[in-house]
């Protein structure tokens, strides 16, 4: 069943068995906020062992463009389009947030962005791979990430 993300009232839903839980919660309702003042779009998430296609399609990216593989479980994943960019999400139980942006129409505006929740460490399958700016969030505290350009078409 979907769930529409509150980025003003922070809520745990669907997250609750990650370590670092609150601070997901708070990724998860910083995309939320941005999606909503960017282009009034509600942001929301399913289940992962609801939208395995989802999970298919960011685990089938990340596997052929830099042969990544995460051992944490998926705990809930969003895919929408607005305008001519496709977007997939898949939320991590370790703190993980993977977003991808496919740009229908021009193939320069695709990349993969990988962020870390406070409070977790870098998984390994990241280590040494990639530099984690960070950012400041009143949702979520700070936030590191990093991106790659997706090359390939999907």
């Amino acid at each position: 069943m979907p769930y529409i993300v509150d980025f003003k009232s922070v809520s745990t839903y669907g997250l609750e068995s990650s370590p670092v839980a609150e601070k997901l919660a708070g990724l998860r309702a910083n995309e939320a906020r941005y999606f909503m003042n960017k282009y009034k779009h509600e942001f929301q998430v399913l289940p992962a062992g609801e939208s395995q296609d989802t999970v298919g399609y960011v685990n089938r990216i990340l596997k052929e463009e830099r042969n990544l593989q995460f051992e944490a479980k998926p705990l809930q994943t969003s895919q929408f389009q607005i305008e001519n960019v496709k977007w997939a999400y898949v939320f991590y139980e370790d703190g993980l947030a993977v977003n991808v942006l496919y740009t229908i129409d021009d193939p320069k505006k695709r990349a993969v962005g990988l962020k870390l929740s406070e409070g977790m460490e870098v998984p390994k399958e990241l280590e040494g791979k990639f530099k984690f700016a960070r950012q400041k969030s009143k949702l979520a505290g700070t936030i590191r990430g990093s991106f790659f350009v997706i090359k390939g078409q999907y």
